[in-house]
């Protein structure tokens, strides 16, 4: 398989998912199930993106001391694996399910730490797999101690030069910094997006005015997503609503990440926003009914796209 995406995953974390029927703080829980993913956003949107037949290397961080993990992962997704191994473990996050009261506990650990080294070898790997010819390079997750907010923005600066498109899911500094590269997809959710412009985003009106500008300061398409309210997406002149089902939740891990891989996978097949929209959707109501970070077969993700209503918006 022809490789045309590289991910970049400073951040990447053992995802350990915890069923609790009717979980209770403060009070002795039993757990009905467990299992654990290799994760991190951008380990889970190459995971994704390999799902659907696309060529797919890992590059950034890991934690020698539990790299295993993400070993056999990538070996089994037919990932490409090129990720440096530091000292330490990649951290661990938790999510307690509860599916009594349709509830999900988080529970995020620090990660390793890292420094400007370390970005610079990753940088260099990027530099060797842009020269295979990638047609995206997606940057998404948070940063590790010791790697400065601009690292974002220096390697979509990286990507450009080699010749690929980028996508882009972070937060905080972190986003507000690699906007400046203006990357080709950007997708906060709602209290990112508000958090990068300093006010409380409340109701249709506020979110689809944030994207607007968003896109028009030079980003190509950007996806706000609002959980069960579903997602806003604007390019160009052009502005969309995309309204899921009630859908039954086994896991919300992954949720975003699949949207982020069904963004990139919409542009591969030059879809028209109003369908980028809806299939971007049905990742993500995909992965929603899943335990762990996991798509459906092809047919699965066809159906939950039918469901997915799309309306336009107007202009602001």
């Amino acid at each position: 398989m022809t490789l045309r995406i590289a991910t970049v995953s400073l951040n990447s974390a053992v995802d350990q998912t915890v069923t609790v029927p009717g979980f209770t703080a403060d009070a002795v829980n039993r757990v009905a199930a467990s299992r654990i993913d290799a994760g991190g956003k951008a380990v889970n949107v190459a995971s994704f993106l390999a799902h659907v037949g696309h060529g797919v290397a890992v590059t950034g961080l890991l934690g020698a001391e539990n790299a295993a993990l993400f070993a056999r992962h990538f070996a089994a997704t037919g990932l490409v694996d090129a990720c440096q191994r530091l000292p330490g473990a990649t951290r661990t996050n938790v999510k307690i399910v509860d599916p009594l009261q349709d509830q999900v506990t988080d529970l995020n650990f620090p990660g390793i730490a890292a420094g400007p080294a370390d970005l610079d070898a990753v940088a260099a790997t990027l530099t060797e797999l842009l020269a295979q010819g990638l047609d995206w390079v997606a940057l998404c997750g948070s940063l590790p101690a010791g790697i400065g907010a601009e690292a974002y923005a220096e390697l979509a600066a990286l990507a450009r030069k080699g010749g690929a498109r980028v996508a882009l899911d972070t937060s905080g500094a972190a986003l507000g910094l690699a906007l400046a590269a203006r990357p080709d997809i950007v997708k906060p959710n709602v209290a990112e997006l508000g958090a990068h412009l300093g006010r409380t985003l409340t109701g249709l009106e506020s979110v689809r005015e944030a994207a607007r500008d968003l896109a028009a300061s030079g980003v190509g398409l950007v996806a706000v997503s609002m959980g069960a309210g579903g997602a806003v997406l604007v390019r160009g002149a052009e502005a969309v609503l995309a309204i899921p089902p009630a859908t039954p939740i086994a896991s919300t891990v992954g949720a975003g990440d699949a949207m982020v891989a069904g963004l990139i996978h919409a542009a591969t097949l030059g879809l028209d926003l109003a369908e980028t929209a809806r299939l971007a959707t049905a990742f993500s109501l995909g992965a929603l009914g899943e335990i762990g970070p996991h798509l459906p077969p092809p047919e699965r993700l066809a159906a939950l796209a039918r469901t997915v209503t799309v309306k336009t918006l107007p202009p602001v």
